[in-house]
């Protein structure tokens, strides 16, 4: 029997060729492998020696030869394959084992490999009669059962196969992805080379002609969407989320929604304090993908307490993200409150940790690093797939436009971010009401935005008077906006560019509105 190792990635190589020596196996080895196996004292044959031809053009050109690849393709089963072997003298290759150059750590030319696709895909596709390993996480495995049974069975080499087809089929994906972001290349030098512009370039590099993902199984969830609904989280290859760093703390497995919920209120919570000023600490309470609490202020607890004043009904069984650090005061403060599946913040104290699992079993209690800033979002649409940009904000203030007679105040300006960020995080039709950093009502997800401004104002009550409101798009009549007024709203945050904005403009002057158009909307679905 007769093995050929290339490998990129050393872990295990030594271990794994030294057991196959055990067996009885012929080893050939290239390059850099060659030398690892030299300085081991592991018995093998150099791929130039096998070929007759040294390596060359600085280590590209290595394996790429009949007598590699004949050996390696010929089908055992065929009797003229068989005389093709023995007519050039090229002796049968029964296991390849061969791992990729690392090209999604540091992209380059140089990292783009040949031969070792070639030689995956090579026996991959001979798997009849050839066993491929492409992970040293394999190696174990391999030699246990050549061990126990003296050669690789079909479902054994069908495993392997499928995995390293999919290994090089990730590989691509990270080159195209590359090439599509402009290596090695600029966006602009690249328009300008192929005659485009570079408007047209830059949108090739969100929506190009083909796209090409590799996802791998991160998790296996509870569920999905509905406890009938088996679920996994992929992530895309090469592109770690913060999900892969986050660690569960306690309480139950996580589910599709725990992880939807979960993933919105991680990223408003960073929105919001980012925008709160020096030693400004936010929290967020979110319900079926909409925030129903929001606050932010000088402490964790304060933002606690105020997020959950917004909506505390609702709050029940939501998911509260915490943006800071979790001591035992705060965790008393949210063992206190409504029963919450998920809890998400930065780290927690033992004692914190202690009083949390204590009081709230099943909730899911994680930490988390900062959230990945995504360039490129996905959506099905049953066999098809939405791709676009990730929805970001207009900076605040700097092209925001006063359309009123009266000017907002420093605290109206101030509620109107905080309004404008949890609308643009709320289900469309939305309308958010924030007072003093706050949010105090929220209407999410309606058909009619009048009625999202009617659930909005109930939910804030007298807590309105004064406050600053944001709707997720423009006002298509000024009924909307009046429902507003009338429970005390002060100022207000829309995206203008209806053909009746003179109208709702108007509106607003007549009833001392203040008004802010942003020029851009945040339609979520």
């Amino acid at each position: 029997m007769r093995a050929l190792l290339s490998v990129y990635d050393k872990e295990g190589l030594v271990e794994l060729a030294r057991g196959l020596s055990e067996l009885g196996w012929e080893l050939v080895a290239s390059g850099n492998t060659a030398a690892r196996l030299d300085e081991a004292g592991v018995v093998h044959t150099e791929v130039a020696d096998v070929t007759g031809s040294p390596e060359m053009l600085g280590g590209r050109v290595k394996t790429l030869h009949p007598k590699i690849h004949g050996g390696i393709l010929a089908d055992r089963a065929k009797p003229e394959h068989l005389a093709d072997l023995e007519a050039n003298g090229i002796a049968a290759i029964d296991l390849v084992v061969s791992n990729l150059y690392p090209f999604s750590s540091d992209p380059s030319v140089e990292l783009i490999d040949i031969g070792g696709p070639a030689m995956v895909r090579a026996a991959a596709k001979n798997h009849e009669h050839v066993g491929i390993v492409t992970s040293p996480g394999d190696y174990p495995a391999v030699l246990a059962e050549l061990r126990a049974a003296g050669s690789l069975s079909a479902a054994t080499r069908r495993r392997l196969a499928r995995a390293a087809f999919a290994h090089t089929a990730s590989y691509d994906a990270a080159i195209v992805a590359w090439l599509d972001s402009g290596g090695p290349v600029p966006v602009t030098e690249l328009a300008g080379a192929s005659g485009t512009d570079a408007e047209e370039a830059e949108l090739a590099a969100v929506v190009p002609q083909t796209l090409h993902l590799s996802l791998e199984r991160a998790e296996v969830l509870r569920y999905g969407e509905n406890p009938h609904q088996r679920g996994a989280r992929y992530r895309v290859a090469g592109a770690p989320s913060w999900w892969d760093g986050m660690v569960q703390h306690g309480g139950s497995p996580l589910s599709y929604l725990n992880i939807f919920d979960g993933d919105a209120a991680w990223r408003l919570v960073h929105e919001l304090a980012s925008d709160g000023g020096a030693g400004a600490v936010a929290v967020a309470i979110i319900k079926h993908a909409n925030p129903c609490g929001a606050a932010v202020a000088g402490d964790l607890v304060t933002a606690y307490e105020r997020a959950l004043e917004c909506d505390t009904l609702s709050a029940f069984g939501g998911v509260v993200a915490i943006g800071g650090d979790v001591t035992a005061e705060i965790a008393e403060a949210v063992a206190a409150g409504p029963q919450a599946d998920v809890i998400i913040a930065s780290s927690y104290a033992p004692q914190a940790l202690d009083t949390l699992r204590a009081r709230r079993k099943a909730t899911r209690i994680l930490s988390g690093p900062v959230p990945e800033q995504a360039t490129r979002q996905l959506r099905s649409l049953g066999a098809s797939v939405l791709v676009q940009d990730v929805d970001g904000f207009v900076t605040p203030r700097h092209r925001w436009r006063v359309v009123t007679k009266r000017q907002p105040s420093e605290g109206e300006w101030r509620d109107l971010v905080l309004a404008w960020r949890v609308c643009g995080r709320t289900t469309s039709n939305a309308i958010a009401v924030v007072t003093a950093g706050q949010a105090v009502g929220v209407g999410a997800g309606q058909q009619s935005r009048v009625v999202a401004a009617e659930i909005a104002v109930q939910k804030a009550g007298e807590r309105a008077k004064g406050g600053a409101g944001a709707s997720d798009a423009f006002f298509p009549f000024p009924d909307g906006l009046l429902v507003l007024v009338e429970a005390g709203v002060t100022a207000v945050v829309q995206p203008g560019g209806s053909v009746r904005d003179d109208e709702v403009i108007a509106a607003a002057d007549e009833t001392g509105l203040a008004m802010v158009v942003t020029g851009e909307r945040h339609f979520r679905h």
